[in-house]
């Protein structure tokens, strides 16, 4: 899912283009993306965007008559910015808005089409698209020491951050992905407030750099450069021990168990209940397990 970074890397593309320009059509090719009926979404054609703004992980266009166009775009959803008029056919393209200059296209490379478009009428309505997360770049250490009460991927309490960025977030303040936050001692906190301003100005300089050259084309959970986000079995940048994984539902979490968790190796809920008293509890025994393997495959 497009998370922080990657939204205001498509809030600074779409201010350049659009901010200014009078929406002139739009035009769905599925059905199921617009989750409204009042007010209807005609009602946005032919009106000027005043403003690209960011509600969470939702794109928001603001448009004249106090309307606006809620854009959440879900794990596959994408915007890519053509040439007007571009075609919405394909089961990948959900819809297309039509602008003097360009088309902007939201496509959806997923089965489970959950990308979502809203229609609302007034900032009161307007509001009701806000999960109330704190802003993680605008809060100060207080602030965000009382946020600290579940997980930083709930939008409730840290707005934009997903799993990406958390996994990121966590392995620069070298803290475990299941360390209670209840249980974090003043440094830690603060560690932890550091390392997520700095993870998440990083990125999102870089992206929005980017995004003042080129439309972003390549919006992804997995970046050139990420410590241990999608690095799985790969060297940890910092110690170069195997990067790990917790799997879990539709979700993952990554981390060094060097820098994170003391080398202890953290129990995959499928893998290991599967495994049991097997279950390896450092990486040390993680490596004899597959030396082990390696050599019993050799003697076959």
């Amino acid at each position: 899912m497009p998370e922080l970074p990657d939204i205001l890397a498509y809030r600074k593309a779409l201010e350049d283009r659009v901010v200014g320009e009078v929406l002139q059509v739009v035009r769905l090719a599925s059905p199921f993306l617009l989750r409204t009926v009042e007010p209807p979404l005609a009602e946005a054609q032919g009106r000027r965007v005043l403003a690209v703004r960011r509600i969470g992980k939702r794109i928001v266009l603001a448009l004249e008559g106090d309307l606006f166009l809620v854009l959440h775009l879900m794990v596959g959803g994408r915007l890519h910015w053509k040439k007007k008029g571009a075609k919405t056919g394909g089961k990948l393209n959900l819809a297309a808005f039509d602008f003097a200059g360009g088309t902007l296209l939201l496509t959806e490379a997923s089965r489970r089409k959950r990308a979502s478009l809203h229609v609302v009428r007034g900032e009161a309505a307007l509001s009701e698209h806000d999960r109330g997360g704190l802003e993680a770049l605008e809060a100060e250490l207080p602030a965000f020491r009382r946020a600290l009460k579940r997980a930083l991927t709930d939008p409730r309490l840290f707005s934009g951050i997903g799993n990406a960025y958390s996994d990121e977030i966590l392995h620069a303040a070298r803290l475990s992905p299941v360390k209670w936050t209840s249980r974090l001692t003043e440094e830690e906190s603060e560690r932890l407030f550091r390392a997520t301003r700095q993870t998440l100005s990083h990125w999102t300089s870089l992206f929005v750099a980017e995004a003042e050259k080129a439309f972003p084309e390549k919006v992804t959970a997995f970046r050139e450069g990420m410590a241990v986000h999608g690095r799985y079995g790969k060297p940890c940048p910092a110690c170069g021990s195997p990067v790990q994984r917790i799997v879990y539902a539709d979700n993952e979490a990554n981390y060094c168990a060097t820098c994170q968790t003391g080398g202890k190796l953290l129990a995959d809920r499928a893998l290991s209940q599967l495994l049991k008293g097997d279950w390896p509890k450092t990486l040390e025994e993680l490596e004899e397990r597959k030396e082990t393997a390696r050599g019993a495959r050799a003697n076959r």
